[in-house]
């Protein structure tokens, strides 16, 4: 099983970005799937998460701006961030708890994607 994300990239402060990430492999089920980011020399830490329902919770710095969504038929989670800030530059994760065939309920991490907002 593998996330595969894409999206990141260079965008002026005020700007829009969209990140998607795919799950992929041999899949029974999905719970939660989020987007967590870490910057340079900080903890990661969550920045959306939306259940298997469509349930949502976001961190208050991103609420406003941010919406999660996800796919359950194609398995994927995207992440539409507007009215970016130089202080959401970061690496995105994105994260799934999963039950694989091959095992049980584990959770999952994305390659990171790199979003760079410049002022």
């Amino acid at each position: 099983v593998q996330l595969v994300e894409s999206g990141g990239g260079l965008v002026q402060a005020g700007g829009s970005l969209r990140l998607s990430c795919a799950a992929i492999g041999i899949i029974r089920s999905i719970r939660d799937m989020g987007w967590y980011r870490q910057a340079q020399g900080k903890q990661r830490e969550l920045v959306a998460v939306v259940t298997s329902g469509g349930s949502t919770n976001y961190a208050d710095y991103v609420k406003g701006r941010f919406t999660i969504s996800r796919d359950n038929g194609k398995r994927t989670v995207d992440l539409q961030m507007n009215s970016l800030k130089p202080e959401d530059t970061a690496a995105y994760y994105c994260n799934a708890h999963i039950w694989a065939v091959a095992g049980g309920w584990d959770d999952y991490w994305g390659q990171g994607t790199q979003v760079t907002v410049s002022s």
